[in-house]
């Protein structure tokens, strides 16, 4: 029986081009000044000193430092130095209104219900915990971070890599068979599946590829899903 949700951000709760189309291009605008003003806060430095370390990037030339953010960005590179400071410049856009997070409104509302029925659902993406929080808590559907019992990115292993989803299984304390993740993209549905849980591919409007893999146009499908187990 499935007693976890593990779920996808960008593509499963919430649409592509809101974290393309809007986030990243807020960040590419903000985060120069973002980095030139709170440079010597500990968050912000530390950080600064993986990103330097990561690229080779001389630490103490803030102007290079930036450049090398500006340019993962484009190249969305799933380095966690990134993904905090990302994830730092959307909190003050969420906290002045000038973002609201993404959610597809089958995804809210299964979300909820799940809850409701007593499942543990979690987060796992790319994107840092901090700005999973922020999607959920500053979203079109409300404050859905109480659905939530916790969350996971980069510093638990790749998304493409099955220890990922061991570490994950060993953190939550869980039978793999229990458990259910939530994704779009099929590498790490196959990674998850290595690692023993069970998946489910959203596929929200892109054709369906022929596949003997569990396919979901929306949270309802998935929903229907678990109630056959």
């Amino acid at each position: 029986m499935i007693r976890v949700i593990l779920t996808d951000i960008e593509g499963t709760t919430s649409s592509i081009s809101f974290v393309h189309d809007v986030l990243f291009p807020y960040t590419t605008e903000h985060m120069p000044g973002f980095i030139r003003d709170q440079q010597d806060d500990p968050e912000v430095s530390e950080q600064l000193d993986l990103l330097a370390e990561q690229s080779g990037t001389d630490r103490g030339d803030v102007e290079a430092l930036i450049e090398t953010l500006q340019s993962w960005i484009r190249e969305d590179r799933k380095a966690t130095p990134l993904k905090t400071l990302q994830g730092l410049v959307w909190e003050q856009g969420y906290q002045h209104g000038e973002l609201k997070g993404h959610i597809y409104e089958d995804a809210a509302k299964y979300l909820q219900q799940w809850h409701d029925r007593g499942l543990r659902l979690y987060v796992y993406s790319s994107g840092s915990v901090k700005a999973q929080k922020l999607i959920f808590g500053f979203s079109s559907a409300g404050d859905c971070t109480p659905f939530f019992s916790g969350y996971f990115d980069t510093r638990i292993g790749g998304k493409k890599e099955p220890d990922a989803y061991r570490n994950i299984l060993s953190e939550l304390g869980v039978e793999a068979g229990t458990v259910m993740f939530l994704s779009d993209v099929e590498a790490e549905l196959e990674a998850a599946e290595a690692a023993g849980m069970k998946t489910a591919w959203l596929i929200r409007d892109s054709e369906v590829p022929e596949t003997e893999r569990f396919v979901a146009r929306n949270f309802a499908e998935v929903d229907a899903l678990l109630q056959k187990r």
